[in-house]
């Protein structure tokens, strides 16, 4: 039984435009001063592309039969089986780039024959007992914010596949605040948790940039890590015990003890399984009380080298603040550019950095959360270590500017992509002996790969999520489209990109999962025994195959 679920309004934004990212009520624009950058560094087209129109996207016919779809209505209830057409579109992608581009120009060809919502987890064991006996394909669909293809329709050997779109399984099913845990079905969103958490003094403090739309189950199911993870943790150090249904049976890893020694762990072959093994049905976190203050300020440092040596230090010392973001000369020269307003205040700051030798240098946020006397007593810590290491403190602005907009960049996407603007990104990590090698090795492949196209990119940077023994690197690039070889253009660059990152000691993602995008590096991280080793988890929990195909691993 629910202990609590979000009222109507907080529901009531759930469900994002179709050919882009979002609340379709919400559409922030690029500046005029962001604009002539973009023209400036990368070229943009003549004429802005629109979407087609809804009614104007390729569908496929759906494929399930009556006596499937007959099932699955006795499973969750008529009304909960849908097969119209903003509903299929909907649930045809997630948010990638090539996933972006194939929706705008209306390719939704292999869209899912139905989109199947269960209210439970009888209700999902349902679905799946009848899935597997007719051989239809099953994808998990949380909040569809997957960059990486982890909920593209593939449908493999399968002549049918449905999404099993888990938005009615919101509850906070369970909350033991002496033991600091809470137990929440895994469709709810981020903020819909938050807010069920708030009303009892508690947080998870889980930011990632997906954070308005991404749900709790996607979270685990990709071992998301938040903006203030350096703080607060990845997502995975939050999950203490899940269920799993799978097509066999039930997967649990139980949550009832802080720590076991029962063999290799359960709940860690299901963090990060992408929906290839089966469904979380419910999870169990450890929350926090909710900090009643929190601040944020910017530094500067000369270099990105000098920037990246503060981290290191301030996170070994063991004074790093919860959130932790270091830019590059190129991601802070656009930051400023797209910020800018062109009046006395901004002349002001940077005729001050000049003035300081800091111009042309990298700008870094930090996050404190806590009470003013823990606020105040580890900031000084930390403001100790970045003044030592060469950082230029430069107030609460930058910070608080950052805050405001931290949501935004994905919706400006949006606006970039009308504009004949390619907008990608992709994140690892390394140790930080190897972390300016990675980067150095990264940009220079994504430049190489896309120059020779005749599309020079503009490639941005930044460190934001610490660990003792090295950090991520998350990249954003930007480049004209190649009109009509948009795809040959993104492959190429992705190719180039990961390639590199793989050849100079990086994992082939820190936090975005694998999906189907990352499956051809995917024996590169773990060795063909530990491809192996998973496929044969996955053929005890699946053994049809049907959940989630082409996802996590590669072809045998």
């Amino acid at each position: 039984m629910a202990l609590d679920r979000p009222s109507g309004d907080e529901r009531a934004r759930r469900e994002m435009k179709w050919w882009g990212w979002g609340d379709p009520d919400h559409r922030p624009q690029l500046s005029d001063h962001a604009v002539a950058f973009l023209r400036a560094e990368v070229g943009i087209a003549d004429q802005l592309r629109r979407p087609v129109a809804l009614e104007g996207v390729k569908l496929g016919e759906p494929a399930l039969s009556g006596d499937v779809r007959g099932r699955l209505t006795a499973a969750v209830g008529e009304e909960h089986v849908r097969d119209d057409r903003r509903t299929r579109v909907v649930h045809a992608a997630g948010k990638s780039y090539p996933d972006l581009v194939r929706q705008r120009a209306g390719l939704c060809e292999g869209a899912p024959d139905a989109v199947v919502s269960p209210g439970s987890a009888e209700e999902v064991r349902a679905v799946l007992d009848a899935a597997a006996d007719a051989g239809v394909a099953v994808v998990p669909f949380g909040g569809g914010t997957s960059v990486v293809g982890g909920v593209d329709p593939e449908r493999g050997s399968f002549g049918a596949l449905i999404a099993l779109d888990l938005g009615r399984m919101d509850a906070l099913i369970a909350l033991d605040e002496r033991s600091l845990t809470a137990t929440f079905g895994p469709g709810i969103r981020g903020p819909e948790a938050e807010a069920l958490l708030a009303r009892r003094g508690l947080t998870l403090g889980h930011f990632p940039q997906s954070y308005e739309f991404a749900s709790l189950g996607g979270y685990a199911a990709t071992r998301s890590a938040g903006q203030a993870s350096t703080g607060y943790g990845r997502f995975d150090e939050l999950v203490l015990g899940l269920r799993c249904a799978a097509p066999a049976g039930e997967l649990a890893a139980a949550a009832d003890f802080p720590a076991t020694a029962a063999g290799p762990s359960l709940r860690e072959v299901l963090v990060g399984s992408e929906g290839t093994l089966g469904v979380i049905t419910d999870l169990t976190l450890r929350v926090r009380p909710r900090p009643p203050e929190r601040r944020f300020e910017g530094w500067f440092f000369r270099s990105f080298a000098e920037g990246a040596d503060a981290f290191r230090e301030l996170e070994q010392r063991r004074a790093a603040p919860d959130v932790a973001r270091l830019s590059d000369e190129d991601e802070t020269r656009s930051a400023l550019a797209f910020a800018a307003g062109g009046g006395a205040r901004d002349l002001v700051g940077r005729a001050y950095l000049r003035a300081r030798g800091y111009a042309g240098g990298c700008l870094v946020v930090t996050g404190w959360d806590g009470s003013a006397e823990e606020i105040a007593r580890r900031r000084a810590a930390g403001a100790r270590i970045l003044r030592r290491a060469g950082g230029l403190p430069v107030g609460r602005g930058p910070g608080a500017a950052w805050e405001r907009s931290r949501f935004e960049t994905p919706y400006l996407r949006d606006d970039m992509l009308e504009r004949g603007v390619m907008v990608e990104t992709l994140e690892t990590a390394t140790n930080w002996s190897n972390l300016l090698t990675l980067h150095g090795a990264v940009r220079g492949a994504l430049h190489e790969a896309l120059a020779a196209r005749g599309t020079p990119p503009l490639v941005l940077c930044h460190v934001s999520h610490l660990y003792p023994s090295g950090a991520s690197l998350y990249f954003t690039f930007m480049a004209r489209q190649e009109a009509y070889h948009e795809l040959d253009q993104w492959q190429a660059a992705k190719r180039a990109a990961s390639d590199a990152i793989v050849a100079t000691g990086g994992t082939i993602t820190h936090h975005h999962a694998i999906g189907r995008d990352h499956v051809p590096w995917m024996r590169a991280e773990t060795g063909p025994l530990g491809v192996d080793v998973l496929r044969a988890a996955k053929t005890a929990a699946d053994p049809a195959g049907i959940m989630n195909p082409g996802k996590l691993l590669p072809d045998v």
